[in-house]
């Protein structure tokens, strides 16, 4: 579930600046250049102004458009950045949505294999959302079967299941986000926090993931050997 947005100082938002630019100049070669652009040039042309005689009105319109063409290319290049890095890491479609703004309930890897592939379970306002990650092959697999599970559950709110990829028919990690802000708002808020309550209460008992148990995992011989009374 989305978490109210609390307080932040100007400090730490500076340095939450500072680790975004820091990240995306090293994700994304063209970032600095692009940056640089945007300050300089929004500068220049202020500049050449006044110095045409256009009057110090333009000092303050030139700092104004010389701040806004920085954060528009500090947001669209670090967006960029962050789902160049997201692509192929398991769990990065819960964790995109978990960052989202609205009213959504993620349970990630509701349900999942030994091999990491997994279905993440997402409530709101379109209805239950099912986020596939892993070999297609296999996570289709689960996907279907978690579809049985829930169906019992969450009456008639809609419904929708999506295989993260790059492959035809899937979802890319950096078309998470815009797909479900487009998705029909279906449900009430109320109708929402019911449904939670009813997946919450069918996944309350975990399930083993599916597939061999790997050796580390495994009980040593013996472990449940009956000891014998002395």
């Amino acid at each position: 579930m989305a978490k109210p947005q609390e307080k932040v100082s100007f400090g730490t938002r500076l340095k939450q600046i500072g680790q975004v630019f820091s990240f995306t100049a090293k994700q994304d070669k063209w970032f600095v250049p692009l940056l640089a652009a945007a300050v300089l040039i929004p500068l220049a042309l202020t500049v050449l102004l006044i110095l045409l005689g256009f009057g110090w009105i333009y000092l303050p319109i030139g700092i104004m458009v010389t701040l806004l063409a920085a954060v528009i290319v500090l947001n669209l290049r670090s967006n960029a950045a962050m789902m160049n890095a997201a692509e192929g890491q398991p769990g990065a479609a819960a964790s995109l949505i978990e960052n989202m703004r609205g009213d959504w309930r993620v349970r990630p890897a509701a349900a999942s294999t030994t091999q990491f592939d997994m279905v993440h379970v997402v409530i709101g306002r379109p209805g239950v959302i099912l986020l596939a990650e892993g070999n297609p092959q296999r996570v289709r697999s689960l996907l279907g079967q978690e579809k049985k599970r829930l169906s019992k559950v969450i009456g008639n709110a809609p419904l929708y299941d999506y295989v993260i990829g790059s492959e035809d028919g899937q979802l890319p990690v950096r078309k998470v986000r815009s797909t479900m802000m487009r998705l029909p708002r279906n449900l009430t808020g109320k109708d929402v926090n019911a449904l939670d309550k009813r997946l919450g209460a069918l996944m309350a008992r975990p399930q083993m993931p599916k597939g061999a148990i790997p050796k580390n995992m495994r009980p040593t011989k013996g472990a449940f050997r009956q000891q014998r009374p002395r």
